[in-house]
């Protein structure tokens, strides 16, 4: 990819030209009304620094190749959040876009957070790493001699492919500097919240993915015989997972089942019955980081064809209740790309209600991000409008649908953590000192 900074790139609704003379202001605004990213933006004249240009930010709504929608459930604020940079590190036909699902009591602030900060901080440390030839850039270091044995075996692979093999070092390195300065942000309390990831950048026939958690990417393609097929591209990361499990393990976390949802596997802390995480890797959560869990991402690479339609980015909130295949059909029977996302909420809040009528509907975000300038071949439209026709034979009645308990929509059992006197000292230590929160639990003890 080119240089991080163009001199008339757009980042976050700005126009910047040289001399920084001409700026225009066109992205949404947050929640409290600021411009996100506000940390790249220099205080004297409110225009983003020179690291952290990058092209056009949006946080909802469509454009020619991207749809986006997220809606609060019914569980309180909504904790989830997404972005999308398009022109991304000044490439023309360069994507990035990321779904952040956040959990326990300051989720929604962990995943605006992470939004807001970590693609520009993609763009800076690319930069840097291609001054610098790549020889500062090193992996996350995860105390894992397994992880570090696989990611030996990787490395001959990803070497024939220069494209992924910066940007995986580039991935794992600002995930890891993510999660330390969230570590160190005294305004957001991140001992027992945290946030999921999924991300993907996509330049060209490249294919990039990056996961942190159990929100999921999934690829449309055509079959053999035209159909369309989906792919899952990443793993959900669950603490049962044999690898995750062990890493968690061997740092004394304990991964077990409630006797009342017997199939959802948690993260606990050693000696105490929380918090009950329903995920190994996670930005936050520091009351984990010592046993086990990890913000090193699972990064892939898929070389695009032109038998690929689109990518779909989404929190749990979907996968909790529409199959891989379900939202692909779901997709294409959107009537305009505008509206696939939103139109796969819509399902998805109403699959809720139908197979947990007993529980809260979950929050939902979805980037749709389609491949291809032109619409789907004749076949596929035949297919997806045939599907529209015919979506009643999906939404079943509640009466003649199989209802589902709700094990596992709770992503942390219990946040109730003792928080005593020495707990506070320490605290003001962090925050005085710089002293990690990943190390305090030992220190309490």
């Amino acid at each position: 990819m080119g240089a991080c900074c163009s001199r008339d790139e757009r980042f976050n609704g700005f126009i910047v030209e040289e001399g920084h003379k001409k700026r225009e202001i066109v992205a949404e605004r947050d929640d409290n009304h600021n411009i996100p990213n506000k940390d790249c933006i220099d205080d004297d004249d409110h225009i983003p620094n020179a690291d952290c240009i990058g092209g056009r930010v949006r946080l909802e709504g469509s454009s020619k190749l991207v749809s986006m929608f997220s809606q609060q459930g019914r569980k309180g604020v909504n904790q989830d959040s997404m972005t999308v940079w398009e022109n991304f590190n000044g490439e023309k036909d360069a994507y990035f876009c990321a779904v952040f699902d956040g959990h326990g009591p300051s989720g929604h602030k962990v995943s605006q957070q992470v939004r807001d900060t970590l693609p520009s901080k993609l763009c800076s440390y690319f930069k840097h790493s291609q001054i610098n030839g790549n020889n500062d850039v090193d992996d996350e270091k995860n105390n894992n001699n397994k992880e570090e044995e696989e990611e030996e075996e990787e490395e001959e692979e990803v070497s024939k492919n220069p494209f992924f093999s910066s940007w995986k070092k580039t991935l794992i390195k600002s995930f890891a500097e993510m999660d330390e300065d969230l570590c160190h942000n005294v305004t957001i309390d991140t001992y027992c919240s945290g946030s999921t990831s999924v991300a993907v950048l996509r330049q060209g026939e490249h294919l990039v993915i990056a996961n942190l958690g159990d929100s999921r990417a999934v690829l449309c393609t055509r079959g053999k015989k035209d159909q369309l097929v989906s792919v899952q591209l990443t793993v959900d990361l669950k603490p049962n997972l044999p690898n995750e499990a062990e890493r968690i393990k061997n740092s004394e976390g304990r991964v077990f089942a409630l006797e009342e949802e017997p199939a959802v596997f948690r993260v606990w802390m050693p000696e105490r019955d929380c918090p009950g995480l329903a995920m190994a890797r996670a930005f936050g959560d520091f009351c984990l980081k010592d046993f086990g869990l990890i913000s090193t991402p699972e990064v892939f690479y898929r070389k695009l064809t032109d038998q690929d339609e689109f990518v779909v980015l989404a929190t749990d909130g979907i996968w909790d209740v529409l199959s891989n295949n379900e939202v692909v059909k779901i997709v294409t029977s959107a009537k305009k790309r505008s509206l696939a996302a939103r139109l796969l909420v819509d399902r998805a809040v109403r699959a809720w209600r139908h197979q947990y009528p007993t529980s809260k509907v979950d929050d939902c975000a979805v980037i749709c991000l389609f491949l291809k300038n032109r619409p789907l071949l004749t076949k596929s439209v035949s297919e997806a409008s045939r599907f529209s026709k015919n979506y009643s034979d999906f939404e079943l009645p509640p009466y003649s649908k199989k209802v589902k308990n709700d094990d596992g929509l709770d992503t942390v059992i219990n946040c109730e953590l003792p928080r005593g006197d020495s707990v506070m000292m320490l605290s003001r230590s962090v925050s005085q000192h710089g002293l990690s929160r990943r190390r305090r639990v030992h220190d309490v003890k």
